[in-house]
């Protein structure tokens, strides 16, 4: 970082002062990543393995999946070590480079949930052209097309950060690297660096969002000329979508969105997209999905019957 100076490690307040809150937080926040791991990667091995959920829908889920798996690695795994250290420290490097990979999955999941709604509205709205329309070329073109828009959006993000010189305070009122707690500790002022996380960020996020939202309203509409039974099943896919989409956003937004602060409730919020969510996502989308959850008990059947032999 060139314009650095003698700022070099970061100390992170982290989220409780609290060592017995502290120790409790460890015990359930690694029992949350671990179930996101094996929650999320069972989806990737059972839409990988069975020949039922080989389609589309089924390819972007896998995908989101494993971003979810990376997304939350780029802070859980620091922040639950962190729980049970006296002083809390990051590399001012190591600072960045967090910063850079949880925008890039972040961001990359949120062009995953809009491909998966493109989706869900050509299955329903187009159903006679869905094949050639989701074609497994296209797929994989929109699969790469929504890391390429992740690395894009984090390098913007880290040219911004890298430019700041830092020559102390190097304490961070968080309890994992982010741009807005980073820019409080700039030697300098940061309102024009704000302004284009602003742009980046929060635009994508509201953006996306709403392509989400008016996708889901001309599925809806649509849905009317559809029998009772194909109305069912459609709601049932759509609303495991839209509840991720919601649990996902609606922090993000209410983050990104308005002027930084170091409120409690702030970390929280964070906590929520950043700990809770993607532990959520597989139970969601297994619950409401009788394809996933037969796919998966056949899966586990196979493994058994294996083991016995």
């Amino acid at each position: 970082m060139a314009n650095t100076s003698n700022v070099t490690e970061l100390i992170i307040i982290g989220l409780f002062q609290d060592p017995e809150v502290q120790r409790v937080c460890f015990v359930v926040f690694i029992l949350v990543y671990l179930a996101t791991v094996v929650g999320n990667g069972l989806i990737v091995l059972t839409v990988n393995v069975s020949k039922s959920l080989h389609s589309p829908m089924y390819f972007f889920l896998s995908y989101l999946s494993l971003v979810e798996i990376t997304y939350s690695s780029t802070v859980v795994p620091k922040f639950i070590t962190d729980l049970l250290a006296k002083i809390k420290t990051i590399s001012l490097e190591g600072c960045v480079a967090q910063i850079f990979f949880f925008h890039f999955f972040g961001v990359t999941e949120i062009f995953l949930l809009t491909v998966m709604a493109y989706d869900r509205y050509v299955a329903i709205c187009k159903p006679l052209h869905y094949t050639t329309i989701m074609s497994r070329s296209v797929c994989r073109l929109l699969v790469a097309g929504s890391w390429l828009g992740g690395i894009i959006h984090s390098m913007v993000q880290i040219l911004v950060a890298v430019q700041l010189p830092f020559c102390g305070p190097n304490v961070i009122d968080h309890y994992f690297c982010d741009l807005h707690p980073l820019f409080k500790l700039a030697c300098t002022d940061t309102s024009v660096e704000g302004v284009i996380v602003l742009a980046n960020s929060g635009l994508i996020s509201v953006f996306s969002f709403l392509i989400l939202v008016s996708s889901y309203i001309v599925i809806l509409f649509n849905l009317r000329n559809h029998s009772a039974e194909g109305r069912h099943k459609a709601l049932s896919t759509c609303a495991s979508h839209i509840t991720v989409v919601l649990l996902f956003f609606g922090p993000a937004i209410f983050l990104y969105m308005r002027p930084s602060s170091t409120f409690t409730e702030d970390k929280l919020v964070a906590v929520f997209y950043t700990v809770v969510t993607p532990m959520l996502n597989p139970i969601i989308y297994t619950l409401r999905n009788a394809e996933v959850k037969s796919a998966i008990r056949k899966l586990w059947w196979k493994k058994m019957n294996s083991v016995v032999e």
